[in-house]
């Protein structure tokens, strides 16, 4: 009778055989870049009606939350 290997041993024995890291990193999902390198995760602190307001325009432009500060940001930026 053959023993079956559980997930764990057939994870054991892959990682005992090596991994091929190029592999890896070519299966590699992930969202998309946003500029010349990865892009960081700031955190702000808005107030209930700003977030509305944020959130109300993002709807009306058909935008995330997210890209909707940026084009904010790159506008402000943009003005200095």
């Amino acid at each position: 009778m053959t023993k079956r290997k559980t997930a764990v041993e057939k994870m054991a024995a892959q990682s005992e055989e090596g991994y091929d890291i190029e592999e890896i990193l070519r299966r590699r999902g992930g969202r998309p870049t946003l500029g010349s390198a990865p892009a960081t995760v700031e955190s702000v602190r808005l107030s209930p009606e700003l977030k509305r307001d944020l959130l109300l325009r993002a709807a009306q432009e058909g935008v995330s939350l997210s890209e909707a500060i940026r084009t904010a940001l790159q506008d402000y930026v943009k003005a200095s």
